[in-house]
């Protein structure tokens, strides 16, 4: 494994609760009202909602309230002529924003692009995770020495999460990688959707967390940084000219299921 002495010296802190305003594209004055049938592809069910708040079209992806809070849906019908009684409905609370612009590169299991503006952790957290208005979050930074990128021994787990980690690395499972100058976010699969930071200096990693229910070290972080090292070693070895000091990977999966079910015309531009 390649060492990776890149300096970072600027500290980045992204507010996903502020970010929902910047994910959630809400109408600009009233809105339509509408009744949208919706596909939720995690639970292979669809359910019809009432909509009085966004100006919704075939294709958006979108959380409601309900039995179904939490999954990410797909519009599949909108109908602007209905008469309903409004207890019988739930809503729709949230749109996603999925307008991506930029060019983007083939990096093994997934897709790197190297723009802040392309898949910024702040837009694709709302890919994973429905909005979290009312919850309320702690953290705090640890006293541990870090560890080496190049050395994962240096997390000091067990072989049992370490093998657990490994899986999930194989599978797939670590959606999505970012690393903006000394900053790094992961978001990694499992019974739900796992927001994963640390900090990067010269291959050191520092203030790992992760914000499933474990106390310590988990799958979760080991499974992240096992693609941080993949990542960090493709683009070395394959996109140096293009990589400075930020990117971010999405598993091709999610980057075609998220933004070209939508699509219908346009272009996309992807690195040879």
């Amino acid at each position: 494994m390649k060492k990776y002495a890149i300096g970072f010296n600027k500290n980045v802190e992204e507010n996903f609760d502020n970010n929902v305003r910047e994910i959630a594209c809400q109408a600009a004055n009233e809105p339509k009202k509408s009744i949208v049938e919706v596909y939720f592809p995690h639970r292979g069910m669809g359910w019809t909602y009432y909509n009085d708040s966004f100006d919704l079209k075939v294709g958006d992806w979108v959380y409601v309230d309900g039995k179904l809070d939490g999954y990410r849906g797909q519009v599949k019908e909108v109908n602007y002529s209905f008469k309903i009684k409004l207890s019988d409905y739930k809503r729709v609370i949230a749109v996603i924003n999925t307008n991506v612009e930029g060019d983007f590169y083939f990096a093994g299991s997934h897709i790197v692009s190297f723009d802040k503006n392309a898949i910024p952790f702040s837009k694709v957290l709302a890919w994973f995770k429905a909005p979290e208005n009312d919850a309320e979050y702690v953290s705090g930074d640890g006293e541990d020495k870090g560890f080496s990128i190049d050395d994962l021994s240096g997390m000091k787990i067990t072989h049992n999460i370490a093998d657990r980690g490994y899986d999930y690395f194989m599978e797939n499972k670590v959606v999505y990688v970012e690393l903006d100058e000394n900053t790094g976010h992961a978001i990694v699969e499992g019974r739900e959707n796992y927001e994963i930071e640390f900090n990067y200096i010269n291959g050191e990693i520092s203030n790992l967390k992760c914000s499933c229910y474990c106390s310590g070290a988990c799958k979760h972080e080991f499974a992240a940084m096992l693609q941080l090292q993949e990542s960090l070693d493709f683009i070395t070895q394959n996109y140096s000219d293009k990589f400075n000091d930020y990117f971010a990977a999405i598993t091709k999966g999610m980057f075609v299921n998220t933004l070209m079910n939508k699509k219908i015309s346009g272009k996309i531009s992807l690195g040879v």
